[in-house]
């Protein structure tokens, strides 16, 4: 694992959205189709901003799936993460290979159907973040690091939903669903490469726990040590609690 520490969230996106894009056109450069998992959530705005001004990628090579969507959630609420991919990277950039997860439809089928497009090849890509429980994906403590499921239904926890209240997609806890589709902890970790981007103060507890506590269910980001490439960005807030020991090894 490897982490880098910058001033502030606008740094992390730059950064982050620098690497990705570089890690694109390698991939492109070898293969037919880069095959990607990207992240939703606000601590993805700034990054995925970038990235989608970066030159030189052909995005209609790009494949791209998704980590997680709301049980039940029409597209046109504001916190569907379709709504998220659409409006933040697919429209922006025109690909046109695409599989979403329509929280509307069963989720069974659904699981099936991306589930099965996502196992047919290798993922070269995965953006994720870390929740401030210490999700991975909507995977909350305590995760499942053994199913070898692509996708499963999760139930979400109190401190999950109240995450989502706080970033404004939701006005109150009741609104927010209990339930959705999450890519499966051994999924995330077949990709190739992973890229995680966690900015911001409130993240630095689940930081913290995720880089220097034990690898845990309890800590599910935690698991991230375990895979050969992977990159965590921080920024300041979201490392402030991180040790001495640590911020100095970077």
């Amino acid at each position: 694992m490897d982490l880098k520490i910058l001033r502030d969230k606008q740094e992390v996106g730059a950064a982050a959205a620098n690497h990705a894009a570089q890690s694109l056109r390698r991939i492109l450069a070898r293969r037919d189709w880069a095959r990607l998992i990207a992240a939703t959530g606000a601590s993805q705005f700034e990054f995925l901003e970038a990235l989608t001004s970066a030159p030189g990628i052909d995005w209609h090579r790009v494949e791209l799936f998704h980590l997680d969507e709301y049980v039940g959630l029409p597209i046109t609420h504001a916190a569907s993460f379709r709504k998220f991919l659409l409006e933040r990277l697919i429209r922006k950039t025109g690909i046109t290979r695409h599989h979403l997860l329509d929280g509307e439809r069963d989720s069974g089928e659904v699981i099936r159907e991306v589930g099965g497009e996502l196992r047919s090849d290798t993922v070269n890509l995965a953006f994720v973040g870390i929740g401030e429980n210490g999700h991975l994906a909507f995977n909350d403590p305590p995760a499942d690091f053994e199913t070898e499921e692509a996708y499963l239904v999760v139930e979400l926890d109190e401190a999950c939903r109240r995450q989502q209240v706080n970033e404004g997609w939701y006005s109150s806890l009741a609104e927010v669903p209990t339930r959705a589709i999450s890519m499966s902890i051994q999924q995330i970790l077949k990709a190739e490469e992973i890229i995680a981007v966690v900015p911001d103060a409130r993240k630095a507890a689940a930081v913290k726990a995720c880089l220097e506590g034990e690898i845990s269910a309890n800590a599910p980001a935690s698991i991230l040590r375990r895979h050969p490439n992977t990159t965590i960005y921080l920024d300041r807030e979201s490392a402030a609690l991180l040790s001495q020991a640590v911020s100095r090894s970077i």
